[in-house]
């Protein structure tokens, strides 16, 4: 079942009218992630809140 996210923000560091994804969270605590140009009518890429948490780490580590 797909989920219901609200609280949808993007990166300060997106240019305008650029290729951006957001980022949303569910009540459950999952996490969703969209291309900004496709909004509530696109693909919604979904992760537990663990998967969310080690890919960002990953990041910050890189």
């Amino acid at each position: 079942m797909k989920q219901q996210y609200s609280g949808w923000r993007k990166s300060t560091h997106s240019v305008p009218d650029s290729d951006c994804v957001e980022v949303g969270r569910s009540p459950q605590g999952t996490i969703g992630v969209r291309d900004t140009k496709q909004g509530a009518t696109g693909t919604t890429l979904e992760f537990a809140s663990h998967e969310w948490a080690t890919f960002m780490q990953a990041i910050r580590s890189a």
